[in-house]
Formats: C-alpha cells, structure tokens, sequence
C-alpha cells in the first residue's frame, strides 16, 4: 500500500505565522501606525512571534561566540604548519565568516544588526526551500512521465548505491536541474518583491518617480503567456540550452536579478536537490490534486493553502 504524507505541515511552523501577520499588516494602513499597532491583539502576537524568533537567533550567535572563545587558541595551533593546508583556501561556515569579518571591521555590527543578516540566511532560506520542495514533489506527482524521466536519471548517476549523494553526482543531475527550475517558475518561492527606485524610471508615457517603491510581480512574470506559453504546463525542456537562448534574462527571477539578488540561491539550488535526491532514490510520488485545484496563497512565500496529499510508493 502506499504511504500518504501531508507535504503541508513540512511547513507549518512558527515563521508560517509571522509572514502571515505581516502580510495582514501591510493590507491594513491603520496598522502602519508603530505605537497602534502593539497595542492591537494582531500587534502583540507579531512582537511574540518575532521574540521568539530573535531569541533563537540570538542564542545561535551567542553560542558560536563562546566556542570561538574557548576553542581560538587549539584551532591556531592545530592549522600552524599544517603542509596539507597550504595553497588550499579555508572553508568556513557563514556565521563564522561573518564573525571573523566583524572582529576586523574598524566600524563593527551591533549585536542586532549581526542578528539581521544572521535572520536572512536562518528563516528566509529554509522557509523559501521547503516549499519549493514540496512544489516540486507536488509537480512530479502530477507529471509521471517527467518523473520516470528523474528515476531514470537518478539510477544512471547512483544505480544501487544507497551512500548519499556527492556533489560530484549531484552535479550530473542535468534533468533534476530543469524541474527545479520549472518547478520554481510555476511556483516561485517568493512571489513578488520590492524595490524603491534609485532614479525616475520611464515605461512607456509614464514616469515613476525616484524614491517610491514599486512591487515586482515574479509570479505574473513567470507565467506570461507571451514568453511561456501555456504557462501551467509542466515542462523541463523549456530550460534546454537551445530554448533558453533567445529569452530575455529577465523572463525568469526565482531569486530576483541584479545587485540585490538572492545572496544564497546556489546553496538553495544545491540543498533542494540532496533533499529531493534523497527521496525520489527511495520513493515514488503521486499527487492527489492538480495544479488546478491545488489552493495556494501569495503572501511573503508562495505556500500551499491546503494540505498537500501525496502517495509514496517505495521504489523496491
């Protein structure tokens, strides 16, 4: 018998309801207003959500500074002299980079403002990924052919071998590649965004003003009919050498473009398949709903309004 899994609750977590508020905030003007909005029942469960939040922030970098501490002088003595270190560039966490970066700034963050870009990679990374792997998931169980095509690859590359997957393998996974990135066109993980406009901007016979903010749509984008057609087909091959080379760059931005891009989306791309390889070598996958009736919602992430049912049938 198949298993059944609800994709859904992989996400239902405590970041869930604080981008849920903040989307409700901004819809309501009179919540713009600080000392209002505290004093509203919506207001005190943002703060205690983001308390937590911060907290669990806090308490990760904090730790990391104590280890730092204790363990500086062994780590200096254990790399001095080390011949197998030398030409070989030191590889380091995210955090400790920025730690290390910070120690030798003449002007260093405050603790709040390295809790921020700690913030970025901690809950906009992991929130943004498992959706976009429960979409993919979701898309394969609605697609079989392309699926057969993904198990077909993923026996070439690992046959029955059950040791995980190497970023040597990983990179050979040319197909997986293509449905993670129609998946994210179908159902970008971060629907729209905002810019505020350095300069005036002229789009036809009018101006936007410098200074105001304008809202990216990435979802309308990548759904375009002129530049996708049939936009709700799943279909890998659009992303094909030979398909993608006459589109503008600029028609596909699941991690935005430019100098305000994505700092991780590498890290993303390459998490979504371990996660997605670990699982498509073990199990076969089949949605009970279509893209057509599947309920989403476009708040700060593109997640599935409903719970999202699938049958998993074990490849043995």
């Amino acid at each position: 018998m198949p298993k059944a899994c609800n994709l859904r609750k992989l996400n239902n977590n405590r970041t869930f309801r604080t981008s849920s508020l903040i989307i409700k905030r901004l819809l309501r003007p009179w919540h713009w207003i600080e000392w209002l909005y505290y004093l509203l029942p919506t207001g005190k469960q943002f703060k205690s959500a983001l308390d937590i939040l911060h907290g669990f922030t806090k308490e990760v970098i904090s730790k990391r500074k104590i280890e730092r501490q204790s363990q500086n002088g062994h780590t200096e003595l254990e790399n001095e002299d080390n011949e197998f270190n030398i030409g070989k560039r030191k590889r380091q966490a995210f955090l400790d980079l920025l730690l290390d970066q910070n120690e030798k700034s003449d002007t260093p963050l405050t603790d709040d403002e390295l809790r921020a870009q700690v913030d970025t990679f901690m809950f906009e990374g992991h929130d943004t990924t498992a959706v976009a792997i429960t979409w993919t998931l979701f898309l394969l169980g609605n697609n079989l052919k392309h699926q057969a095509k993904v198990h077909e690859e993923l026996e070439e590359v690992f046959g029955d071998s059950e040791t995980p997957a190497s970023v040597k393998e990983l990179s050979k996974l040319k197909y997986l590649d293509r449905v993670i990135k129609e998946t994210l066109r179908i159902f970008p993980s971060v629907p729209l965004i905002s810019r505020e406009l350095s300069k005036d901007v002229k789009i036809d016979n009018y101006i936007l003003p410098k200074g105001i903010t304008v809202i990216l749509t990435i979802l309308l984008t990548h759904r375009n009919p002129m530049v996708w057609p049939d936009p709700l087909k799943f279909d890998p091959d659009r992303f094909l050498p030979e398909n993608s080379k006459n589109r503008n760059p600029y028609a596909y931005i699941p991690f935005s473009a430019g100098p305000r891009n994505c700092i991780g989306q590498k890290f993303a791309q390459l998490e979504e398949k371990i996660v997605l390889t670990a699982i498509l070598r073990k199990w076969r996958v089949k949605s009970v709903k279509t893209v057509d009736t599947i309920k989403f919602e476009g708040s700060i992430i593109l997640r599935p309004n409903e719970d999202v049912l699938m049958h998993f049938t074990s490849k043995k």
